[in-house]
């Protein structure tokens, strides 16, 4: 993953794009992907947190290399999230010159009224290195408020330059606090991975069988 220059300066107001073309759930790399509708994870088993007095941050990786570990109805409404917002990545990653961008779901928390946050400067850190986001793609005309109100979220997806390092390790951090390590979560995505490849080859095997005599 390459250092970026400074944060290229795109909140990308795409609340109109809810018609965009089928969206690739992520960079795959070389391994093969677990079969995606075999998975029994929950979106929070993904995802990193940072907590703060006015804001708690939550960040899911959008990468398929995990995301097709959650639930068949999680894993659906993360990808037709994406797909919604495709055109507006798409016009977003061209800017920055990037055809292939890593991808996260990021939602800010409101813990009090009037709750300042600043989406700009969540960074990723990974082998030590620091990684700001290319642009956002907002869900909610209010994200570029920047101002929660209590029990009040508000989401967008990130895209990095490249693909969010989920079989390495990495932190997120916001506000000058760091997130747990990914690394704490591999040995859960690792059994469910197992369970994903035994499930699949149960599905594919009874698919195989002949059809019963009549």
């Amino acid at each position: 993953m390459r250092a970026t220059r400074p944060l290229l300066t795109a909140i990308l107001l795409a609340l109109t794009a809810s018609a965009g073309l089928a969206q690739s759930d992520g960079e795959g790399g070389q391994e093969p992907l677990p079969a995606a509708g075999f998975g029994s994870l929950r979106q929070d088993d993904l995802a990193l947190r940072v907590r703060g007095s006015e804001i708690e941050v939550r960040f899911v990786p959008l990468d398929p290399r995990v995301t097709s570990l959650l639930a068949r109805d999680s894993y659906e409404s993360l990808r037709g999230l994406v797909q919604s917002r495709r055109q507006a990545i798409d016009s977003l990653a061209g800017v920055a010159g990037v055809s292939r961008p890593g991808l996260a779901l990021v939602t800010f928390f409101g813990q009090q009224s009037g709750a300042r946050f600043d989406p700009q400067t969540l960074t990723i850190v990974a082998r030590s290195r620091v990684f700001q986001p290319l642009g956002i793609v907002p869900f909610s005309p209010r994200f570029t408020s920047q101002q929660l109100e209590v029990r009040e979220q508000l989401s967008g997806i990130y895209l990095f330059e490249e693909s969010i390092p989920v079989t390495d390790d990495f932190s997120i951090a916001y506000d000058g606090v760091n997130s747990e390590p990914w690394s704490r979560k591999r040995s859960v995505l690792d059994r469910e991975r197992a369970r994903v490849a035994s499930r699949a080859r149960v599905q594919r095997a009874a698919d195989s069988l002949p059809p019963p005599a009549e």
